[in-house]
């Protein structure tokens, strides 16, 4: 790592409301921090990255990706919620051996780094044994990515729904063999059932052990048929909601729901693409808006969906916009004289309310001097994006994998020319393969899964709410 890069771009999104849009733009940074940034900046004793067709912005921050399943990719493409539950939690899953957790892992997060997302939330629940959980902690620290674990526990306690199987106290272990700073790339946070899939006394047991251990707490609610069960009324009546929660989908809660999570400072995560797709129900990017939660972005599975951002942003602004078009054409009110939901304000979702989500808006999610240096340059010299007429609209609607050139995470450079610099995609790939083709070789001892295949023509049975 160079001790200090300038970075040059024709355009800079800082996401910092003091700095805003650089046209051009400069960032200095030193020992993987950001010094300084603006526009000429007189630095000369420096290592220089220029990109005169490019935009430079913070990394994209996904807060919500289980990335054990890579090795699965798009199996599900075609599969709702309860196909998911079945032929994933109660057919693959356990078949997986510490040595594909750990590849799951690798490729999950390099796919993420490659894409331009710096920050990756690993919603880890395929943790069968202690060797699984460390296989999956070493797949994260060897992408190279800044990735913040959230221990799930495993298939135990994630089959017959809802659960009555405490969360594992390996996450103890974790914690003090693993993490023992919070200035480490890869850092420790709990991944929990809530009282959609657990019992009630296993749904307490699990809170308070991560009060125990002290992390910051992730939990599915209000997803399809399970979410309408009221769990933040629940969480509210047992003391559990606070600003060290993220909740992730939140399709299906009430209002008054929302309103409690507001109250308590907590953040949310949205999957559009996956809610979609799988049946969670709409979206809740507006409903969160309207009462004064601005959340983050996820892209959860990629055994169905693309693990990038900008797919993901694309689907989640165009969603919201269609349902708001569509509030107004049955109210009469004709064509709306703006969009609530600008592409700025995705932008800021998917990189610092990521941030903020996942605890680290101190330290990443906008290009403020005094924060670490996890940023990307997209290039802006395809057809595609020519002539550069709006930053943000690029980055949303016009952008892809294919135009991120460079990526750093904290000051390091990990991706250079549009090749990771640090990953061996080669091997990669192969240990990738491998783990398919052993899952697959499994799978016709197994009834659940016996006729799964490849192709796109398997869909197993359903569980059901």
């Amino acid at each position: 790592m160079a001790e200090r890069l300038l970075i040059e771009a024709g355009t800079v999104l800082t996401m910092d409301p003091d700095l805003g849009v650089l046209e051009p733009g400069q960032i200095l940074v030193e020992d993987g921090k950001i010094v300084d940034v603006g526009i000429d900046l007189g630095v000369t004793d420096a290592e220089r990255i220029e990109m005169p067709d490019a935009i430079a912005m913070p990394g994209f921050v996904d807060t919500h990706r289980h990335t054990w399943q890579a090795p699965l990719r798009l199996l599900a493409s075609d599969w709702t919620l309860g196909h998911y539950l079945m032929g994933i939690h109660s057919g693959f899953s356990k078949h997986f051996r510490p040595e594909d957790t750990y590849i799951g892992n690798l490729l999950g997060t390099s796919e993420a780094l490659d894409s331009g997302i710096t920050t990756l939330l690993d919603w880890s629940h395929n943790l069968r044994t202690p060797e699984h959980a460390d296989a999956a902690v070493e797949g994260l620290k060897d992408s190279g990515a800044r990735a913040i674990f959230a221990h799930g526990s495993g298939a135990e306690q994630w089959s017959n729904l809802p659960n009555d199987v405490p969360h594992s106290d390996d996450v103890k272990r974790l914690r003090d063999e693993f993490f023992s700073s919070e200035d480490q790339l890869v850092t420790l946070a709990m991944a929990l059932r809530g009282p959609q899939f657990a019992t009630k006394d296993a749904t307490l047991k699990d809170y308070a052990l991560a009060k125990e251990v002290g992390t910051r707490i992730t939990v599915h609610v209000g997803d399809g048929e399970w979410g309408r069960s009221r769990p933040i009324e629940w969480l509210r009546d047992n003391d559990l909601l606070s600003d060290q929660v993220t909740y992730v989908h939140c399709n299906e809660l009430a209002d008054d729901e929302l309103q409690m999570i507001a109250d308590s400072g907590g953040t949310a995560s949205v999957a559009a693409t996956v809610e979609m797709q799988m049946g969670h129900g709409w979206p809740a990017t507006g409903r969160l808006l309207d009462h004064g939660i601005r959340p983050s972005l996820s892209i959860d599975v990629c055994s169905s969906i693309g693990g990038d951002m900008f797919g993901l942003m694309q689907t989640a602004i165009s969603s919201q916009r269609a349902l708001d078009h569509a509030h107004d054409a049955e109210a009469g009110n004709g064509l709306a004289d703006t969009l609530r939901l600008s592409c700025k304000d995705m932008v800021e979702f998917a990189t610092f309310q990521g941030a903020r989500a996942c605890g680290l808006d101190d330290k990443i999610g906008s290009l403020t001097p005094g924060k670490e240096a996890d940023l990307i340059m997209i290039k802006t010299d395809s057809l595609s994006l020519t002539p550069m007429n709006n930053p943000w609209g690029a980055v949303v609607y016009a952008g892809h994998p294919g135009n991120v050139d460079t990526v750093l995470v904290k000051g390091r450079v990990v991706k250079r020319d549009g090749k990771l610099t640090d990953v061996d995609v080669d091997r990669v790939r192969r240990l990738a393969t491998e783990t398919r083709d052993y899952l697959l070789a499994e799978a016709p001892a197994d009834p659940t899964i016996a006729d799964a295949g490849v192709g796109g023509d398997w869909i197993p049975e359903q569980v059901r709410a």
